[in-house]
């Protein structure tokens, strides 16, 4: 199994997880903003120690990047910033499940970017996959008491989990760019490099954001330190699978894959918080699953 599918994989896992305890810390002293925050602030030490570490055990020194790194890890921080956000707030609106799912129209959305900010070609059978989970969104778009498909399609769930799709697909984008602007053949390396400044960059700006607009949540994330401590490392795992996979792969290819999150979803949305799934959304998240057996068909 090529590595690219491995990290993808290991990404998707720990993203589950993370956006569990997002939605754990959301629903109680946290906004969405300061859940965010704590995200990014106890996940940038353990992405150190790891980068640290893992120069010491390969006896690596640590590379210089190109003159564009900063700016994409900017622009890759800052959608991955206002995407949590988003999708945070989405799942006040509807379950964890769907909300997850509303978050994948980052696929199609990533697969244009792509196309138009670094020239990377999908193959027609790409386009297929991409376009069955498509359908799978739309399926899962009309609220249980909307009276049609545009009153669904306009709704605050819907507005909110597409918003942070796009801004997921710009921060993917950002991100490939990013570790591909990394002098170094390594790509654990160029992603854990990578992984550091984003993380130092998003703790920095978000916590100045903090004091100015909702001071007290910053006495209120270190509070929370006992959760958020989990929400930092699941992050810095799954962060730096999702760099490490941008590194060896088209990142709409990467997040088409990444879609099996949707089953981990839909098990923690019923399992873990109780949360009732219906017939049109399981039919939904089924879709989305036959796209992404597709996708892994033809590449």
């Amino acid at each position: 199994m090529d590595l690219w599918i491995i990290a993808t994989l290991s990404a998707a896992t720990f993203q589950t997880v993370r956006f569990m305890l997002h939605k754990v810390l959301a629903g109680g002293a946290l906004s969405a903003t300061g859940s965010t925050f704590a995200r990014f602030a106890y996940a940038m030490p353990a992405a150190a120690v790891v980068l640290a570490g893992y120069l010491w055990a390969t006896g690596t020194e640590l590379p210089v990047p190109g003159a564009n790194f900063l700016g994409w890890a900017v622009i890759g921080g800052l959608g991955q910033i206002l995407a949590t956000v988003l999708v945070v707030l989405c799942f006040r609106e509807r379950n964890f499940a769907v909300g997850i799912t509303f978050k994948k129209t980052e696929v199609i959305l990533t697969a244009l970017l792509g196309l138009v900010v670094l020239g990377e070609v999908i193959s027609a059978a790409g386009w297929l996959a991409i376009g069955i989970g498509l359908v799978g969104v739309l399926m899962l778009s009309r609220t249980p008491d909307a009276a049609g498909l545009w009153r669904g399609l306009t709704s605050r769930a819907v507005i909110l989990g597409v918003g942070s799709g796009v801004f997921f697909a710009i921060a993917g984008i950002g991100y490939r760019a990013t570790t591909l602007a990394v002098p170094s053949d390594d790509p654990v390396l160029r992603a854990a490099v990578s992984l550091v400044c984003v993380t130092l960059l998003q703790a920095l700006s978000m916590a100045v954001w903090l004091r100015w607009r909702e001071p007290g949540q910053l006495t209120a994330v270190w509070d929370a330190r006992g959760k958020a401590i989990w929400l930092g490392l699941t992050s810095m795992a799954g962060s730096l699978s999702w760099f490490t996979a941008f590194t060896l792969q088209t990142a709409a290819y990467v997040y088409a894959l990444g879609q099996v999150e949707l089953i981990l979803s839909l098990a923690a949305s019923v399992l873990f918080f109780r949360e009732k799934v219906t017939a049109r959304e399981l039919a939904g998240i089924a879709v989305l699953t036959v796209s992404i057996v597709v996708l892994v068909l033809v590449l």
